[in-house]
């Protein structure tokens, strides 16, 4: 036989029946739909299913089911390890479901998972609501949701998942359910947290809360190990209306930021207060005290300029690992200050954030994130240039991740890239991973949903 010979089964052209649009490379928009948000991600899916709804979401379930072709779901484009998309494969594009509707009256959305973080969040804005995601606006919610969600509202309102009161879901063998507390609900355990391995969740009941006020923006300081050490300290000392994350970078070429500091080593902080203007100048001031601040752009506005605008067809090549810290000291200052300023990467970056709050306060049983008793993430992050910088990057982040944590103490899923299996299961300790297993073997048993960080159904793994 010829080794050359491609085996895999070749996707059809067209799928009868679906509503949406079908891409596929001969189409002039397959270039624009196969693109994801970074850049070392370039596959070509054989097809791409911009997906009008549950009907066609069932088509192309049962497509990829019955005739083995690799089935990739995208929300948003945001996988750090690429498993949005597919090399030959179908990917379903849920960007063309991002309905929102808003019930303000019970505080309370549902939402389509193609929509965006931004979209909600402008939505709920205007009824005085909100929701917490991440840091970035352009996220899909499907994606997030599913991982956990850490962001600027982490310490007030918890993650994502703990907004989180339904949820309706296309299963392999295509049954749509509603899955919540009463139905279903070791689905719905399983789905805050356990990514994308169960079915494609295709809307999200929210619960909305209230936020009459909120102070926040970016606070430039300049970095040492003391400042570093400090910025820590403070913010696991803050009231929990304020959620903080500190990255320790060379200053970008910001319009915001003197010439004279760009590519020094600095605190980029992104501080978010979820309270009256008066208790929020009284939580920021110990971070505007650690040093004279190279800009502060924190003031009183809408919850939603937190989010940043994000260039047009920007797409990061980058190495990065996560991991939890149980607490944070000088030594973890100095190591991080130190492996920053010897490396010639030219964006190079420690990202700290401190969780407690509302989100420790929920049992790690309760959801499939199951960290809820760690005091901090960290995520250590180099951009590359090609291969070969590549693999100078991934060597020196593997190094400046073990300096930091010894320990593989936990991972969280959202920040995970292709790591191996070993590194899914520390994203899912101890008694998670068995419940996970076995209800993906109730829901997916030949794991047709594998294009993510995979959870093997009982059995099988």
């Amino acid at each position: 036989m010829d080794s050359s010979t491609d085996l895999s089964p070749q996707p059809p052209r067209t799928l009868a029946g679906v509503a949406g649009t079908v891409i596929t490379p001969e189409d002039a928009a397959y270039d624009e739909a196969r693109a994801v948000f970074y850049g070392d991600t370039a596959k070509q899916p054989a097809m791409i299913v911009r997906v009008a709804g549950v009907e066609d979401v069932r088509r192309v379930i049962a497509t990829a089911r019955d005739h083995g072709y690799e089935l990739a779901v995208r929300s948003g484009g945001h996988s750090i390890a690429g498993h949005c998309t597919t090399e030959g494969g179908i990917v379903i594009d849920l960007r063309s479901m991002s309905a929102i509707e808003i019930d303000a009256d019970d505080r309370s959305a549902w939402v389509e998972t193609g929509a965006t973080a931004i979209e909600v969040t402008e939505a709920a804005a205007k009824h005085g609501l909100v929701v917490g995601f991440g840091d970035s606006g352009s996220v899909g919610v499907g994606g997030i949701t599913l991982a956990g969600g850490i962001g600027f509202l982490v310490r007030k309102f918890g993650l994502t998942i703990d907004s989180v009161l339904a949820a309706e879901v296309v299963t392999a063998d295509g049954r749509h359910l509603r899955v919540d507390v009463d139905h279903h609900p070791e689905l719905f355990w399983a789905l805050r947290g356990g990514g994308g391995n169960f079915g494609v969740v295709t809307r999200v009941r929210f619960r909305l809360h209230e936020m009459p006020q909120f102070t926040g923006g970016i606070l430039v300081l300049p970095a040492t190990p003391e400042t570093i050490a400090s910025f820590a300290a403070a913010s696991f000392a803050a009231p929990e209306e304020l959620s903080t994350i500190g990255n320790i970078m060379p200053a970008p070429p910001a319009p915001f930021i003197p010439a004279n500091a760009h590519g020094r080593l600095v605190i980029v902080g992104m501080l978010a207060f979820a309270g009256n203007h008066s208790a929020a100048e009284r939580a920021l001031a110990p971070f505007r005290s650690l040093a004279t601040p190279i800009a502060d752009l924190v003031k009183e506005q809408p919850y939603a300029a937190m989010y940043p605008p994000e260039a047009p067809n920007v797409h990061p090549t980058a190495i990065g690992r996560t991991m939890f810290l149980d607490g944070f000291d000088k030594q973890h200052a100095e190591t991080i200050f130190d492996y920053l300023s010897k490396s010639d990467a030219a964006v190079r970056v420690a990202q700290l954030r401190v969780l407690g709050g509302a989100a420790a306060r929920v049992v790690s049983d309760a959801t499939a994130y199951a960290h809820r008793s760690k005091a901090m993430l960290v995520n250590v992050a180099a951009f590359y240039t090609g291969p070969e910088d590549r693999e100078v990057r991934r060597q020196w982040v593997g190094d400046f991740a073990q300096a930091v944590q010894p320990n593989d103490s936990g991972a969280y899923v959202g920040f995970l890239g292709n790591e191996g299996a070993a590194r899914v299961r520390s994203a899912y300790p101890g008694e998670t991973w068995r419940r996970l297993t076995q209800i993906k073997a109730m829901y997916d048993p030949e794991n047709l949903f594998r294009l993510n960080q995979n959870i093997p159904p009982t059995g099988r793994g």
